[in-house]
């Protein structure tokens, strides 16, 4: 008997499915590239085409939903890729501005925040598939997200586009900032999770003109705004910490009376 060889099936899968991957590479390339401009002494490109990636990062996951294309593959490229972005390449580009003058030292810094942003990505991948966590915990990231977390260890660098203080300027106090910014991004902080947060129909309108009014700073001033955006950030984390913790204890409350 003469035997019938199978044809493979060929599976051909809509450009619609691939545009959130392609998205999640351009951003990939942006923060990679970064480097490459800081090696060129190109400090405000280099923070630039991080903070691109840092736009194009929220932009992938929402593009993906609204095509209905979400994958596994997706979801691993997205973190893979925010490794590269907002955890090696900030270190570098901050280890090539100041803190090679420190080797030693400066590069411990860097791999310090290099390892930081890796545990804080592996812990928010296994806390997907954390079936038990309640709604309310939701809306919180533990630990700053690495985007945010990237943006807060380059503040030194883009603040120095427009102020000239030594201290700001100096390796050691980059350092210490850097180790700082990887130590809230691999903590248990709680933080807030924009994309869960939500507001009362009044105050879209106000809210849109605020945006639109910040859009325009930006474009203005950029590194002024990123410095008052950075240390705003900064300021909600108690902010933050104190409304998990109000969350918390009202879960606990009701737990206790539905017991009784």
């Amino acid at each position: 008997m003469k035997k019938t060889k199978l044809k493979k099936r060929k599976i051909f899968l809509p450009l619609s499915r691939l545009f959130p991957n392609m998205v999640t590479i351009a951003g990939l390339c942006c923060g990679l590239s970064s480097v490459r401009f800081a090696f060129d002494g190109k400090f405000e490109i280099a923070v630039t085409l991080i903070f691109l990636a840092a736009i194009i990062d929220g932009m992938d996951g929402r593009i993906a939903r609204f095509l209905n294309s979400t994958s596994i593959f997706g979801a691993q490229l997205d973190s893979l890729s925010d490794f590269v972005c907002f955890g090696v390449s900030p270190a570098i580009i901050l280890y090539i501005w100041k803190m090679h003058e420190i080797r030693g030292l400066g590069w411990s810094a860097t791999l310090f925040f290099v390892v930081c942003c890796a545990l804080r990505l592996a812990r928010f991948n296994t806390n997907l598939l954390d079936e038990t966590k309640q709604l309310w915990e939701m809306k919180f990231f533990t630990g700053v997200p690495s985007p945010a977390g990237a943006m807060l260890a380059l503040m030194p660098l883009f603040t120095s586009f427009y102020l000239n203080i030594n201290l700001l300027t100096s390796s050691i106090f980059c350092i210490i900032w850097l180790a700082l910014a990887g130590v809230l991004m691999a903590s248990r902080v709680p933080t807030f999770a924009a994309k869960r947060l939500v507001i009362h129909h009044e105050w879209v309108l106000p809210i849109m003109i605020f945006c639109g009014f910040t859009i325009v700073i930006i474009l203005i001033e950029p590194w002024i705004m990123l410095t008052i955006a950075g240390l705003a950030y900064l300021a909600t984390i108690p902010m933050s910490i104190r409304y998990y913790r109000k969350l918390s204890n009202l879960h606990k409350n009701n737990i206790e009376i539905a017991h009784e």
